[in-house]
C-alpha cells in the first residue's frame, strides 16, 4: 500500500513541478518588465515605489535576488522623506527574518522607534507596531508585546489594513501562546482567518491557518494542527507562493516526525528542500537538510545525519540563522550521543544553548538543558544531570510549551531509579503516565495518517479534474479550430486580394512620392546653381578686376617692379583659389582664410597701405579640420573696403575672427570705416550691398534647413553712438572634415 502512495506522490510531484516550471516563463516576464519600468522611470518617487515593487516579487519568488537589492533599497530611500524611508527599513528587516538573521531583524525594528515619534501616518504606526509586538514577544515582554499588537490592531480597522490587521492578530494569537493561554491564541488566530479572508488573499489565508496550526502543535493536538497545516498548504498551492509551499511542507514533515511516520515525513522534507531551492532561499534550504538529519538519526544513519546536519551549518553560519544553528548543533548533539560520543555531544549542545541565548529562545534553551542532561545521566554524573533537567522543567513551567515537560519527567524518573531513589522515581513516573493520560499527541498517528490520506485524495481528485478540463477544454478547442477551418479558404483569398491591391497602391504612392521627391531635388539643385553663379559673379566683380588691373598698369608705368610684381602674384593666386573654391559646397578654413588674406593684401597694396587689417581664427579650427561655405565673408569684407571708404580714414581697420561656440560657427567682421547710414546716400552702393547680404542670407537658410541648426546673420554698428563702423555676426553650422581628420 505504502508503496502504491510512494508512485502516486511521485507522478504527483512531476505533474505539479511542470505546472511550476510553466508559471516560471511568465514570472521570468513579469521580472523583465518590473526591471524594465525600473530603469524606464524618471521621477524619483515612482522609481524608488517600482524598486520596491520589485523586491516584493523578490521575496516570493527568488530570496536571495531579494537580500542582494536591500542596500540599494535603503540607499536610494535616504534622498527620502522619513515617511518613506519606513517601507526601506520595513523592507530591510522583512528580508533579514526571512533569511533567518532574527537578530538584524530586530535591531532593524528598535532603532527605527525614535523616528517613528516624526510620524503621523496610522498606516505606519500600525504596520510598525505589529512588528514592535512581534520583537517583545520574541523577548518574553508578553504584556509590552500585548500593547504594542493591539494599537495596531486597533489602527487596523478599515478596510484599506485587512491584511497588515490578519497580521497582527496572528501575532497576538503567537503571544498568547508562548504565554501558555491557550483559549486567547485560537481566538485571536481565528479572528487572523476572519480578516485574511475578508480581503480574499489566499497567501494571508494561508499565513492565518498556519499561525493556527503552530498553536495547536505548541499545545500537543498534533491532529488538529496537520489538518490545518494541509489547509495552509493548499492555500500556498493555489497562490503558488513557493516561499510558502516550503515552509508548510517542512512543518507538516515535523508533525509526521512526531509519530514516527518517519518515511513520510522524509517525503515532506525533500519536498520542502526541492521548493526553497527553486527561489534560491538558502535558509528554507538549510532547515530541510537539518530535518532530514532529524530522519537519519531516527534510523540510526548517522553518517547521513552528520553530512546533511554540517552541509545546513555552512548555509546558516552565512545567514547568521542563530535559532536555525541552534537546531542544528542539537541535531549533531544528539548524533553524537547515540554514538556515545559525550564529548562532541556536549560540544554541540553548549554550541546550541550560545545561539537560543542569543536570541532569547526559552523554549529552545529548556530542550537543550533536557538533552545536556541525558548525556551527563548515561556518563554517570547524576548530580549534574539533574542540576540541568530541573533547570528544563522550571523553564518549561513558566516559558514554552508544558506538554513537552513529560520527556522530562521520564528522564528524571529513570535517573531516580538508577541511583536507587525509588520514591522519586515513582513521583516523577506517575506524572510522566498522568501525561500521556491526557496527551493525545501519540493517539493521533492514526488519525493523521488519514488527514494525510484524504488531503492525497483531494490532490488526486484535482489532478484529474484539471486533466478532464485539459481534455473538454482541446475537444472545444478542436471543434472551433474544425469551424474556422470550413472558412479559411475564403478568408485566404479575401486576403490575397486585399495584400494585392494594398501592394499596387503602396507601389504607385511610392512612384509619385519619389518622382516629387527627384523634382524637389532637382529644383533645389538649379536653385544652388543659380546662387553659386550669382556670388560668383558678385565675387568676380568686373569693377574689382578693372581696379586691380588699373593698379598693375600703374606700377609697371611708374617703373615700380617690385610692387607690381608682388601685386600681380597676389591676383593670380587669389583668382585661382576663387575660381577653384567658388563651385564647392565646403572648404577648409585653411584655404578660407588664405583667399580673404590674399584678397586684403591686395587691397591694401591698391591703397597704399592706408588701413590695416587682422583676421584671427581659434587653434581648435584647425585641429579639428573646421570646414566652411567658400567666400561666405567676402562679400563684407568687399563692402568694408570699397563702400566703408577705409582709406579715406585714419587709422581705418578691418579685423576678421572665427569662433567655436556651442557647436556653431562664429564669424565677425568689424570695420572702424563711415558706416552704414552715410553709404546709402550712394543708391548703388545701397544696391550692391543688398545684394551680398541677401545672397548671403540665403546661403544660410539653405545650410540651417540641411543641418537643422539655427545660423544667424546680424549687421550692427561698430560705434552705435557716432553710427560708424559696421559689425557683422555671421553664425554658421560647424562641420568637420572626418575624413582628413587625423
Amino acid at each position: 500500500m505504502r508503496k502504491n502512495f510512494s508512485h502516486f506522490f511521485s507522478l504527483l510531484f512531476i505533474l505539479f513541478w511542470s505546472s511550476i516550471y510553466t508559471i516560471a516563463y511568465s514570472q521570468t516576464s513579469h521580472e523583465k518588465n518590473l526591471i524594465k519600468s525600473y530603469k524606464n522611470e524618471n521621477n524619483r518617487i515612482k522609481k524608488f515605489n517600482r524598486l520596491l515593487t520589485l523586491g516584493e516579487y523578490y521575496k516570493i519568488n527568488n530570496i536571495t535576488k531579494a537580500d542582494s537589492i536591500r542596500h540599494i533599497i535603503i540607499k536610494e530611500s535616504e534622498q527620502f522623506p522619513d515617511s518613506i524611508k519606513f517601507y526601506a527599513f520595513l523592507y530591510n528587516g522583512e528580508i533579514a527574518k526571512k533569511i533567518g538573521n532574527q537578530k538584524e531583524y530586530f535591531k532593524i525594528i528598535v532603532d527605527f522607534q525614535p523616528i517613528l515619534n516624526k510620524l503621523n501616518s496610522n498606516t505606519i504606526r500600525a504596520c510598525y507596531y505589529k512588528h514592535l509586538g512581534f520583537y517583545y514577544s520574541s523577548m518574553q515582554e508578553i504584556e509590552t508585546a500585548d500593547f504594542y499588537l493591539k494599537q495596531s490592531i486597533k489602527l487596523s480597522q478599515n478596510k484599506t489594513h485587512q491584511k497588515n490587521l490578519s497580521e497582527a492578530y496572528s501575532f497576538l494569537a503567537n503571544n498568547f501562546m508562548v504565554s501558555n493561554k491557550k483559549d486567547s491564541a485560537l481566538f485571536y488566530s481565528k479572528k487572523a482567518i476572519s480578516s485574511a479572508r475578508r480581503i480574499k488573499d489566499k497567501s494571508a489565508l494561508a499565513e492565518a491557518f498556519n499561525t493556527q496550526a503552530e498553536i495547536y502543535s505548541f499545545f500537543g493536538q498534533l491532529e488538529l494542527s496537520v489538518a490545518k497545516n494541509l489547509i495552509s498548504l493548499q492555500m500556498a498551492e493555489e497562490s503558488y507562493n513557493i516561499y510558502l509551499l516550503a515552509k508548510y511542507t517542512r512543518e507538516i514533515g515535523k508533525s509526521q516526525k512526531l509519530i514516527y511516520n518517519l518515511n513520510d515525513a522524509e517525503y515532506y522534507f525533500k519536498r520542502s528542500f526541492d521548493y526553497a531551492l527553486k527561489i534560491f532561499d538558502k535558509r528554507q534550504m538549510s532547515l530541510a537538510l537539518t530535518n532530514l538529519a532529524s530522519v537519519h538519526l531516527e534510523r540510526d544513519e548517522f553518517s547521513k545525519a552528520i553530512q546533511n546536519a554540517n552541509r545546513s551549518i555552512n548555509y546558516l553560519t552565512n545567514l547568521n540563522d542563530l535559532n536555525g544553528l541552534g537546531e542544528t548543533h542539537t541535531i549533531l548533539g544528539l548524533v553524537y550521543k547515540e554514538q556515545k560520543i559525550y564529548d562532541l555531544a556536549s560540544i554541540n549542545f553548549n554550541k546550541a544553548l550560545v545561539y537560543y541565548e542569543s536570541t532569547n529562545n526559552k523554549e529552545k534553551i529548556a530542550s537543550v538543558y533536557h538533552n545536556v542532561g541525558t548525556v551527563f545521566k548515561e556518563q554517570g554524573k547524576y548530580k549534574n544531570a539533574l542540576n540541568y533537567l530541573n533547570r528544563s522543567v522550571a523553564i518549561r513551567e513558566q516559558y514554552g510549551a508544558q506538554n513537552q515537560i513529560y520527556q522530562t519527567y521520564r528522564t528524571i524518573a529513570d535517573l531516580y531509579k538508577e541511583i536507587r531513589n525509588n520514591e522519586k522515581s515513582l513521583k516523577y513516573m506517575e506524572l510522566y503516565l498522568n501525561y500521556l493520560d491526557s496527551n493525545t499527541a501519540l493517539q493521533s498517528a492514526t488519525k493523521i495518517a488519514e488527514l494525510s490520506e484524504s488531503y492525497r485524495s483531494e490532490q488526486r481528485e484535482r489532478l484529474i479534474n484539471s486533466q478532464a478540463d485539459s481534455i473538454q477544454r482541446k475537444e472545444q478547442e478542436r471543434k472551433l479550430t474544425a469551424s474556422k477551418l470550413e472558412n479559411s479558404q475564403l478568408r485566404n483569398n479575401l486576403q490575397t486580394y486585399i495584400i494585392l491591391a494594398f501592394l499596387i497602391i503602396a507601389f504607385l504612392a511610392g512612384i509619385i512620392i519619389f518622382y516629387r521627391w527627384n523634382e524637389t531635388k532637382i529644383k533645389q539643385q538649379q536653385k544652388e546653381a543659380e546662387m553659386s553663379q550669382t556670388l560668383l559673379r558678385a565675387q568676380m566683380n568686373p569693377h574689382f578686376i578693372f581696379n586691380a588691373m588699373s593698379v598693375i598698369q600703374s606700377y609697371i608705368y611708374d617703373n615700380d617692379l617690385k610692387k607690381s610684381e608682388k601685386f600681380l602674384i597676389n591676383f593670380s593666386r587669389l583668382m585661382r583659389l576663387i575660381l577653384e573654391n567658388s563651385p564647392k559646397e565646403y572648404i577648409s578654413i585653411n584655404t578660407e582664410i588664405e583667399i580673404l588674406k590674399k584678397y586684403l593684401e591686395m587691397q591694401k597694396l591698391r591703397f597704399e597701405e592706408r588701413f590695416e587689417f587682422d583676421v584671427i581664427a581659434e587653434e581648435i579650427l584647425f585641429e579639428e579640420n573646421t570646414i566652411i561655405p567658400p567666400m561666405i565673408t567676402q562679400p563684407f569684407i568687399e563692402n568694408a573696403i570699397e563702400h566703408g571708404q577705409l582709406h579715406k580714414i585714419k587709422g581705418g581697420f578691418i579685423k576678421i575672427h572665427f569662433r567655436k561656440q556651442k557647436n556653431m560657427l562664429t564669424i565677425s567682421i568689424i570695420d572702424n570705416g563711415i558706416g552704414r547710414k552715410a553709404s546709402k546716400k550712394n543708391k548703388k552702393v545701397s544696391a550692391h550691398k543688398s545684394m551680398a547680404m541677401n545672397i548671403t542670407r540665403e546661403r544660410i537658410k539653405n545650410l540651417n534647413k540641411k543641418s537643422k541648426t539655427n545660423g544667424t546673420l546680424i549687421v550692427e554698428d561698430y560705434d552705435k553712438k557716432l553710427e560708424t563702423g559696421t559689425k557683422i555676426l555671421i553664425s554658421l553650422p560647424y562641420s568637420i572634415d572626418y575624413q582628413n581628420l587625423v
